[in-house]
C-alpha cells in the first residue's frame, strides 16, 4: 500500500497545479519596442524593452476640437490610421471598427481613436461628415486630423502601425491595417488585422479580458 502513496500525492500535486492555472485569469502582454516586428519599429526604438508608452500629441477631431492624451485618461482605446477616400482595405477597417465600437457602445471606459494619413485632404468638415455617415459619437469615437509629420510620428514610433519610413514630408505615405489596443495607463496591449474579422472578434476578447485585468485590481 506505501509504493502507492507517492503515486497518489504526485497525483493529486498535479490536479491542484492544473486547478490553479486554469483559474488563473488571462493577462495581456504589455508590448515594449524590444516585443514587436522590426520591420514595424523605427530603428531607435528597436532595443527599448521597457517602460514604453503613449506619449503628448496634440490633434483635432471631427468638430474641430482640440485632442490630446488626456482625453484618453483612465481609458482603454483602440487605434488606427484611414483617410477618407481610401477605396481598399479602410472601409474594411472601418467595418470592422465600427463592430467593435457598437460592442462597446455602452462601456465609458472604452474609447476608439482613428488618425486620418491625408490631412492635407481630410479637414474636420470631411471627418464630420464621415463619422455622421457611420453614425458613431464623437464623445466616444474620434476622428481626427493635424500635423501630418505628427501623425505619421505616431504611427511609426508611438503605435507601431506602419512598416513604411519616410519623414511626414509631401511624399511620404502610411497605408496600414493594423489596429491597436491601447490600455488606461498608455501601454501597447495588443496588435490586430482590421481587415479580418476573425482577428478583430480576438479584439474584443481580449478588450473584456482587459476590462477584467482592471476588475481584478
Amino acid at each position: 500500500m506505501k509504493r502507492f502513496i507517492p503515486a497518489i500525492l504526485i497525483t493529486i500535486t498535479g490536479i491542484t497545479i492544473a486547478y490553479f492555472m486554469l483559474d488563473k485569469p488571462k493577462v495581456l502582454k504589455v508590448y515594449n519596442p524590444i516585443d514587436i516586428n522590426p520591420d514595424l519599429v523605427d530603428e531607435s526604438l528597436r532595443s527599448v524593452d521597457k517602460f514604453h508608452r503613449v506619449g503628448s500629441f496634440n490633434l483635432t477631431d471631427q468638430d474641430g476640437n482640440q485632442v490630446t492624451e488626456n482625453d484618453f485618461k483612465d481609458k482603454i482605446y483602440v487605434t488606427d490610421f484611414f483617410f477618407v477616400t481610401c477605396p481598399t482595405i479602410c472601409p474594411k477597417m472601418t467595418k470592422q471598427m465600427d463592430r467593435v465600437y457598437h460592442e462597446f457602445e455602452e462601456n465609458n471606459n472604452i474609447s476608439f481613436l482613428s488618425h486620418t494619413v491625408m490631412p492635407e485632404s481630410d479637414s474636420v468638415p470631411v471627418l464630420k461628415e464621415y463619422a455622421n455617415e457611420i453614425g458613431v459619437s464623437s464623445d466616444k469615437w474620434k476622428f481626427v486630423t493635424g500635423d501630418k509629420r505628427q501623425i505619421y510620428n505616431l504611427a511609426r514610433k508611438t503605435y507601431f502601425a506602419a512598416i513604411t519610413e519616410g519623414d511626414g514630408g509631401v511624399d511620404d505615405f502610411v497605408h496600414t491595417e493594423n489596429f491597436v489596443l491601447v490600455d488606461k495607463e498608455k501601454k501597447l496591449r495588443g496588435f490586430y488585422d482590421g481587415t479580418s474579422k476573425k482577428d478583430v472578434d480576438r479584439l474584443i476578447t481580449d478588450i473584456y479580458t482587459l476590462l477584467e485585468e482592471y476588475t481584478e485590481n
